[in-house]
């Protein structure tokens, strides 16, 4: 699968760069590093190399440090658990990671932390401090929620690794949308950009069509870039991998295939936005606000791949949770 050409991706969101990205460049590793997240030097180059800060700087370009600081140490602490999913053998057995997942869950709704958890759950459980205490429990709960979505795509996914098929288009749509964790990314936008959301709106068919566009949109665009590492890893949850089985067709054709249902979501999600009727003045600024955290972490993403290393290491690693 080495000789593939990556097309241009359509996206017209300007890109944007928070202020304090410097500052959060010295800081991106230090909160890992204190709660003994990267336990070996391998853990430490990926997340090193992986430069998460800069897109959580890119996605939350309007975020004050303290923040954006939990956004990033949010992002390491997901990205790390995603590596522990793909590239060791947790990613094969889905009970032993609904014991991971449904600790996680005790954690975040407010367990008391024991000699018995691990790292990444100390780790998971200052995240929830700190959060708590930038915003509202209600808040909170929407975030926990993003949180047991995201774990069961993880573990629908380790279901099918454990019966070593490719699934299908459809089977594999429907995964992808719950473990690209985009809830939990645009939840986070509503601390790090202050922005109110009230019930009826956040319930509202339009909000919904917009975050499950901005979901496409970013899980097929990280398709494109992490195939080849998924493919000489053995990981079969990607949209170029399935098209190609699926479909019998090239790697350049279903590269070119996932790109054009991007660009194509990409002109839907603006089509949509025009459509948006009003619904008075405080609620449209609430909605422009969503649409603009949408787009910035769209944008953020693709710019992202060009800097991270992230997809070019194919290494196994050994459960560290």
């Amino acid at each position: 699968m080495n000789n593939y050409i990556i097309p241009d991706l359509y996206c017209p969101f300007p890109s944007q760069v928070n202020q304090h990205v410097d500052v959060l460049e010295e800081y991106a590793l230090e909160w890992a590093l204190r709660f003994n997240l990267l336990k070996n030097e391998l853990i430490y180059q990926r997340l090193s190399k992986s430069k998460f800060f800069l897109l959580a700087a890119g996605a939350y370009p309007y975020s004050q440090i303290e923040e954006l600081k939990i956004a990033n140490d949010l992002l390491n602490w997901v990205f790390i658990w995603d590596d522990q999913c793909d590239l060791s053998d947790l990613g094969k057995q889905p009970e032993v990671l609904k014991v991971f997942h449904q600790r996680f869950l005790e954690i975040l709704n407010g367990s008391e932390l024991t000699k018995k958890d691990t790292p990444l759950s100390y780790a998971l459980g200052d995240l929830r401090q700190r959060m708590l205490q930038k915003v509202s429990k209600e808040w909170f709960l929407h975030l926990v929620h993003g949180f047991e979505e995201w774990f069961c795509g993880y573990e629908q996914e380790a279901n099918i690794r454990a019966q070593g098929i490719i699934p299908d288009v459809y089977t594999y749509m429907k995964l992808r949308r719950a473990s690209v964790g985009v809830n939990i990314f645009l939840t986070l936008t509503e601390m790090c950009h202050q922005l109110v959301i009230k019930d009826f709106l956040r319930n509202h068919n339009i909000m919904e069509k917009l975050k499950l566009m901005t979901g496409h949109i970013i899980a097929w665009s990280n398709d494109i870039f992490s195939a080849s590492r998924e493919m000489a890893s053995g990981d079969v949850h990607n949209l170029v991998i399935v098209l190609n089985y699926q479909q019998q067709i090239s790697w350049q054709q279903a590269i070119d295939n996932v790109a054009k249902m991007h660009d194509k979501e990409v002109k839907k999600m603006i089509r949509l936005e025009a459509s948006i009727p009003s619904f008075g003045e405080e609620v449209d600024t609430q909605i422009s606000n969503y649409i603009l955290g949408c787009h910035t972490w769209i944008r953020s993403n693709l710019d992202w791949y060009s800097h991270s290393k992230r997809y070019q290491n194919t290494e196994s690693l050994e459960l560290v949770a």
